[in-house]
Protein backbone atom coordinates (compact mmCIF):
# COMPACT_ATOMS: atom_id res chain seq x y z
CA UNK A 1 0.00 0.00 0.00
CA UNK A 2 1.62 3.41 -0.86
CA UNK A 3 0.59 6.95 -0.44
CA UNK A 4 1.60 9.57 -3.22
CA UNK A 5 -0.04 12.33 -0.91
CA UNK A 6 3.76 13.25 0.33
CA UNK A 7 4.63 14.43 -2.49
CA UNK A 8 2.25 17.24 -3.11
CA UNK A 9 3.14 18.50 1.10
CA UNK A 10 5.81 20.46 1.78
CA UNK A 11 8.27 17.77 2.63
CA UNK A 12 9.86 19.29 5.27
CA UNK A 13 6.78 19.32 7.35
CA UNK A 14 6.23 15.70 6.65
CA UNK A 15 9.66 14.85 7.28
CA UNK A 16 9.25 16.11 10.58
CA UNK A 17 5.39 14.47 10.86
CA UNK A 18 7.04 10.75 10.22
CA UNK A 19 9.69 11.60 12.80
CA UNK A 20 7.58 13.30 15.51
CA UNK A 21 5.00 9.99 15.16
CA UNK A 22 8.13 7.25 15.46
CA UNK A 23 9.11 9.09 18.20
CA UNK A 24 5.84 8.96 20.12
CA UNK A 25 5.40 5.56 18.87
CA UNK A 26 8.78 4.31 19.93
CA UNK A 27 10.64 6.49 22.23
CA UNK A 28 14.70 7.19 22.16
CA UNK A 29 16.45 4.26 20.66
CA UNK A 30 20.00 4.55 22.12
CA UNK A 31 21.58 3.79 19.07
CA UNK A 32 24.50 3.24 17.78
CA UNK A 33 24.67 0.53 20.36
CA UNK A 34 28.94 1.07 20.73
CA UNK A 35 31.06 1.59 23.86
CA UNK A 36 33.83 3.51 22.03
CA UNK A 37 34.32 5.57 18.53
CA UNK A 38 36.63 2.33 17.67
CA UNK A 39 33.67 -0.16 17.68
CA UNK A 40 30.94 2.05 16.32
CA UNK A 41 33.64 1.88 12.78
CA UNK A 42 34.25 -1.52 13.45
CA UNK A 43 30.08 -2.35 13.72
CA UNK A 44 29.23 0.10 10.70
CA UNK A 45 32.06 -1.92 8.57
CA UNK A 46 30.72 -5.50 9.60
CA UNK A 47 27.12 -4.87 10.03
CA UNK A 48 26.58 -4.78 5.68
CA UNK A 49 24.48 -7.42 4.46
CA UNK A 50 24.19 -9.16 8.27
CA UNK A 51 21.86 -9.02 11.21
CA UNK A 52 23.42 -6.69 13.97
CA UNK A 53 22.80 -9.54 16.30
CA UNK A 54 25.61 -11.17 14.34
CA UNK A 55 27.85 -8.26 14.22
CA UNK A 56 27.90 -8.32 18.42
CA UNK A 57 28.77 -12.00 18.32
CA UNK A 58 32.06 -10.87 15.96
CA UNK A 59 32.83 -7.64 17.99
CA UNK A 60 32.53 -9.85 21.11
CA UNK A 61 35.47 -12.39 19.33
CA UNK A 62 37.23 -9.12 18.66
CA UNK A 63 36.86 -7.78 22.63
CA UNK A 64 38.13 -11.53 23.93
CA UNK A 65 40.87 -11.64 21.64
CA UNK A 66 42.25 -8.52 22.79
CA UNK A 67 41.85 -6.75 19.30
CA UNK A 68 39.39 -3.97 19.49
CA UNK A 69 41.92 -1.71 19.62
CA UNK A 70 43.86 0.56 16.73
CA UNK A 71 46.89 -1.31 16.96
CA UNK A 72 45.44 -4.76 17.32
CA UNK A 73 43.72 -4.53 13.92
CA UNK A 74 46.80 -3.07 12.63
CA UNK A 75 48.65 -5.86 13.89
CA UNK A 76 46.60 -9.04 13.73
CA UNK A 77 46.74 -10.76 10.29
CA UNK A 78 43.76 -11.07 8.08
CA UNK A 79 43.64 -14.64 7.94
CA UNK A 80 42.75 -14.78 11.96
CA UNK A 81 41.06 -11.54 12.10
CA UNK A 82 39.09 -12.82 9.16
CA UNK A 83 38.19 -16.17 11.52
CA UNK A 84 37.72 -14.07 14.55
CA UNK A 85 34.56 -11.79 12.38
CA UNK A 86 33.40 -15.34 10.83
CA UNK A 87 29.55 -14.62 12.84
CA UNK A 88 29.28 -11.37 11.05
CA UNK A 89 29.35 -13.05 7.26
CA UNK A 90 31.33 -12.45 4.17
CA UNK A 91 34.35 -12.55 6.58
CA UNK A 92 36.90 -11.88 3.81
CA UNK A 93 35.71 -9.65 2.22
CA UNK A 94 34.94 -7.50 5.83
CA UNK A 95 38.30 -8.14 7.16
CA UNK A 96 39.84 -6.88 4.05
CA UNK A 97 38.24 -3.97 4.55
CA UNK A 98 38.97 -3.43 8.21
CA UNK A 99 42.40 -3.62 7.63
CA UNK A 100 42.35 -1.24 4.78
CA UNK A 101 40.30 1.10 7.37
CA UNK A 102 43.28 1.09 9.48
CA UNK A 103 45.80 1.32 7.15
CA UNK A 104 44.57 4.24 6.43
CA UNK A 105 43.54 5.19 9.82
CA UNK A 106 47.59 4.70 10.78
CA UNK A 107 49.17 6.32 7.35
CA UNK A 108 47.46 9.69 7.60
CA UNK A 109 46.44 9.76 11.26
CA UNK A 110 48.71 7.98 13.21
CA UNK A 111 46.21 5.39 14.36
CA UNK A 112 44.61 8.54 15.84
CA UNK A 113 40.49 8.18 15.01
CA UNK A 114 40.45 11.78 17.47
CA UNK A 115 42.61 13.79 14.61
CA UNK A 116 40.68 11.72 11.84
CA UNK A 117 37.07 13.25 12.85
CA UNK A 118 38.87 16.41 13.35
CA UNK A 119 39.21 16.91 10.02
CA UNK A 120 37.14 19.32 7.88
CA UNK A 121 34.67 21.37 8.35
CA UNK A 122 31.50 21.38 10.23
CA UNK A 123 29.23 19.41 8.09
CA UNK A 124 31.83 16.52 7.21
CA UNK A 125 31.93 16.89 3.61
CA UNK A 126 35.80 17.06 3.76
CA UNK A 127 36.18 14.20 6.23
CA UNK A 128 33.36 12.23 3.94
CA UNK A 129 35.26 12.37 0.84
CA UNK A 130 38.62 11.10 3.00
CA UNK A 131 37.08 8.08 3.97
CA UNK A 132 35.14 7.07 0.81
CA UNK A 133 38.60 7.06 -0.77
CA UNK A 134 39.01 3.86 1.39
CA UNK A 135 38.95 0.61 -0.56
CA UNK A 136 35.64 -0.91 0.52
CA UNK A 137 34.25 1.44 2.48
CA UNK A 138 30.78 3.06 0.53
CA UNK A 139 28.37 5.80 1.42
CA UNK A 140 26.57 3.63 3.76
CA UNK A 141 29.75 2.76 5.99
CA UNK A 142 30.65 6.53 5.65
CA UNK A 143 27.85 8.14 6.74
CA UNK A 144 27.20 5.45 9.56
CA UNK A 145 31.09 6.56 10.81
CA UNK A 146 30.82 10.23 9.88
CA UNK A 147 27.17 9.83 11.80
CA UNK A 148 27.52 7.66 14.75
CA UNK A 149 31.74 7.88 15.58
CA UNK A 150 32.32 11.06 14.39
CA UNK A 151 28.77 12.64 15.61
CA UNK A 152 28.46 14.49 12.75
CA UNK A 153 25.36 15.64 10.57
CA UNK A 154 25.24 12.97 7.80
CA UNK A 155 21.88 11.09 7.69
CA UNK A 156 22.34 7.43 6.50
CA UNK A 157 20.51 6.13 3.75
CA UNK A 158 20.04 1.88 4.50
CA UNK A 159 17.58 -0.46 3.04
CA UNK A 160 15.16 0.11 5.75
CA UNK A 161 14.86 4.13 4.73
CA UNK A 162 14.35 3.16 0.68
CA UNK A 163 11.60 0.75 1.51
CA UNK A 164 9.85 2.66 3.91
CA UNK A 165 9.68 6.26 1.73
CA UNK A 166 9.08 4.57 -1.04
CA UNK A 167 6.34 2.92 -0.39
CA UNK A 168 5.32 6.24 1.30
CA UNK A 169 5.74 8.00 -1.90
CA UNK A 170 8.47 10.38 -0.81
CA UNK A 171 10.73 8.62 -3.53
CA UNK A 172 10.25 6.00 -6.41
CA UNK A 173 11.37 2.27 -6.14
CA UNK A 174 15.10 1.78 -6.57
CA UNK A 175 16.47 5.75 -5.99
CA UNK A 176 19.74 6.02 -5.86
CA UNK A 177 21.52 6.69 -2.57
CA UNK A 178 22.72 10.44 -2.90
CA UNK A 179 18.89 11.03 -4.10
CA UNK A 180 17.08 9.95 -1.07
CA UNK A 181 20.47 11.31 0.99
CA UNK A 182 19.49 14.66 -0.60
CA UNK A 183 15.81 14.78 0.87
CA UNK A 184 16.53 14.50 4.60
CA UNK A 185 19.48 16.68 4.27
CA UNK A 186 17.85 19.03 2.10
CA UNK A 187 14.49 19.20 4.30
CA UNK A 188 15.53 18.42 7.99
CA UNK A 189 17.69 20.77 10.67
CA UNK A 190 21.83 20.06 10.30
CA UNK A 191 21.21 18.49 13.78
CA UNK A 192 23.35 15.28 14.60
CA UNK A 193 21.44 13.89 17.37
CA UNK A 194 17.94 14.28 14.93
CA UNK A 195 19.63 11.85 12.35
CA UNK A 196 20.90 9.42 14.90
CA UNK A 197 16.97 9.33 16.61
CA UNK A 198 15.11 9.54 12.95
CA UNK A 199 17.62 7.05 11.56
CA UNK A 200 17.19 4.23 14.18
CA UNK A 201 13.76 4.97 14.44
CA UNK A 202 13.55 4.33 11.32
CA UNK A 203 15.21 0.96 11.36
CA UNK A 204 13.10 -0.23 14.05
CA UNK A 205 10.08 0.51 11.95
CA UNK A 206 11.01 -1.36 9.25
CA UNK A 207 11.94 -4.25 11.11
CA UNK A 208 8.99 -4.23 12.92
CA UNK A 209 6.45 -3.69 10.35
CA UNK A 210 7.56 -2.47 6.78
CA UNK A 211 9.00 -5.79 5.99
CA UNK A 212 10.07 -6.43 2.31
CA UNK A 213 7.02 -9.23 2.05
CA UNK A 214 3.99 -8.76 3.49
CA UNK A 215 4.48 -5.62 5.81
CA UNK A 216 2.14 -4.78 8.54
CA UNK A 217 0.49 -1.47 7.61
CA UNK A 218 -2.52 -2.04 9.63
CA UNK A 219 -0.60 -1.98 12.75
CA UNK A 220 2.12 0.48 11.64
CA UNK A 221 2.37 3.47 13.66
CA UNK A 222 2.94 5.27 9.85
CA UNK A 223 -0.28 4.11 9.07
CA UNK A 224 -1.98 7.63 9.83
CA UNK A 225 -0.13 8.52 6.60
CA UNK A 226 -1.26 5.96 4.23
CA UNK A 227 -4.19 7.02 2.42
Amino acid sequence: MKSNARKAENPATALMDYYETLFRAFGPQGWWPGRTRLEVVVGAILTQNTAWTNVEKAIRGLKRAGLLNPEGLKKVRVERLAGIIRPAGYFNVKAARLKNFLRFLFKDYGGSLTKLFSRGDGDGDDLRKKILEVNGIGPETADSILLYAARRAEFVIDAYTKRVFSRHGFVEDGVEYGDIKRLFMENLPRDAALFNEYHALIVRVGKVYCRPKKPLCRDCPLKVFLK
